[in-house]
Order: structure tokens, then sequence, then C-alpha cells
């Protein structure tokens, strides 16, 4: 990352100095202290510069509510918490998250999308391309948060012995089912085209959960034999686990509320010691990309 010095980003951004410095004290503007003196990261000035110009001079556009809509994740609640951010969640997956965005009903919305590639191989960026694809989101920034462990939820011991997707199918075993407009029911319609079948090939539970916590109470309950949902849920809920993919969990948001004080309170945490701490802990998760700007329209 590029960073300017008070005189540089000055000038870069055609400001006086003591503009600048008023912006700093105001926390208006992106910048960091080391070893006494104010540095300005150069791709953040931009974004910053940007979320000024998404709308036309004079027109004001009312701040959405200080909530993280999208998918639900442990590790994410506890940073809310911890972070002191004062941003609350909404948990209704990734789908529906990203269209509370769009209205400005959220300020950020937690995603994990997924699609297959002309190769029928997981695409490397489903959730870049569903911001790029959605309307009304032409000022968007994808922030990641983690990387995290996608797998089957089993009941302890692991009874049918099933070691994947294609035992499911075979044995016939019941999937707890993820709402409909989940990363987790993404995930998993695209690992059964992967496999050649589709979601009537399932034997299937009743009635979908929400959460990756509502699924592994089904499954806990004796009414399904396994699920999709994180390493976290499973070994919160004393779950067996049989791991299927890596995948991106990030915070897509509006270009102006990155630069929002608790929205930056939160992206601060992301880089302390706890948040690796408490990753390790709960199991699943990489938080190293943790607070990277992945995309920005």
């Amino acid at each position: 990352m590029e960073f300017l010095t008070t005189s540089e980003a000055a000038d870069y951004l055609r400001l006086g100095e003591r503009k600048l410095y008023e912006l700093v004290t105001n926390g208006a503007i992106p910048c960091t202290k080391v070893t006494g003196k104010w540095l300005f990261p150069r791709h953040e000035l931009d974004l910053w510069v940007l979320s000024g110009l998404a709308r036309p001079a004079g027109m004001r556009t009312a701040d959405p509510p200080p909530v993280v809509g999208g998918s639900q994740d442990e590790l994410l609640d506890w940073s809310l918490r911890e972070s002191g951010s004062g941003l609350g969640s909404m948990s209704e997956g990734s789908a529906r998250g990203l269209e509370r965005l769009q209205r400005d009903e959220v300020m950020a919305a937690a995603v994990h999308f997924h699609s297959l590639d002309a190769a029928d191989n997981l695409a490397s960026d489903a959730s870049v391309e569903a911001l790029r694809a959605a309307p009304d989101l032409h000022d968007a920034v994808l922030v990641a948060f983690v990387r995290r462990e996608q797998g089957l939820l089993l009941p302890p011991g692991n009874p049918k012995r099933l070691r994947g997707l294609s035992d499911v199918l075979a044995l016939g075993a019941r999937m707890a089912m993820p709402q409909q407009g989940t990363g987790a029911q993404m995930l998993l319609d695209v690992l059964l085209k992967r496999a050649g079948a589709t979601m009537r090939d399932l034997r299937r539970g009743e009635a979908p959960s929400q959460t990756g916590p509502d699924l592994a109470e089904v499954i806990r309950a004796g009414l399904a034999d396994c699920g999709v949902a994180t390493r976290a849920v499973a070994r919160s809920a004393g779950l067996d686990f049989v791991p299927l993919v890596w995948e991106n969990f990030d915070l897509a948001m509006r270009q102006r509320s990155y630069f929002r004080p608790a929205m930056q309170a939160l992206i601060r945490f992301l880089g302390e010691r706890r948040l690796q701490q408490r990753a390790e802990e709960l199991t699943g998760y990489d938080p190293s990309p943790a607070g990277q700007i992945r995309f920005s329209a």
C-alpha cells in the first residue's frame, strides 16, 4: 500500500494543509500516525474522494442504520461486540443482505456467494461478481473479513460414515436444508451440480434453516443426518465435521459507509491480535486477509 505524507496528500487532494489537518482532527479522512508523522494511504484517499462524488452535488442521502445484514457468523457477531463499533446484526443470508444494502436498509452486508465457472469449477470470486451485477451499487466496496471452512455437519460419531456429498447421495442421507438465498444454499447447489445432481436428488428435511446454528439444531434433534455449515458451527454444537471447501467471507458496503466511524471502528479491530486469537479458538477460520479491500467499484 502506498502512503502519502501530509504535504503530498494536500497536493494530491488539492487542499490546504490547514484544511487537511482539520479533517484529520475530526477523524473525517483515512490516515495513520507513524513515528509522530501523519501518513495517508493513497488507495483509501481515492475511495474517500469517490464517496463524496457518488451522488449529485446538493443531494443528501440518509445514512443507513448501523446494522450489518447478510450471513450469520459467530466470529463476526463477536467482532461487532468487541470492537465497540455499535453495529448491530441482522442475519438473513447473503442474497437478502445484498438486497437490503441496495435499498440502504443496512450499512453493510456479510456475504459469501458461490457459483461455477465455465469449466464447472468453483468460481474464484463469486462475491465480487455479485457486486458487479447488483443494480444501484455503483459505489460498492468489498472488505475481506476472513476465509472460513465449510463442510458437512454430522451427528457425533458420524453414524452413517458419510465422507462427502457423494455418500449423502448414494445412501439417501437426510439433508438439513439451508434457507434459499443463503451462501450455504448456493454452495450446496454448485456442489450438487459438480456431482451431476440437483436438489431433487437429495432426501431433504422439511423446513429450511435460516442460519448455521439453526441447521445444527436440526441435526442435533435427530431430524436430519447432515447439513452444510462452517466448522465453527459444528464445533459450537458438538457435531462432527467433514470439510468441503474454504471460502471468502466478506463485508460489502457503499464507499461512504466505509468511512463512517462505526465501520472504521470495526475495520481497525480486524487488525488486532484479539481477532486472530478468537479465530483460533473457534476453529475453521483464516483471518490473514481481514481488513483488505478486495474490490471497489
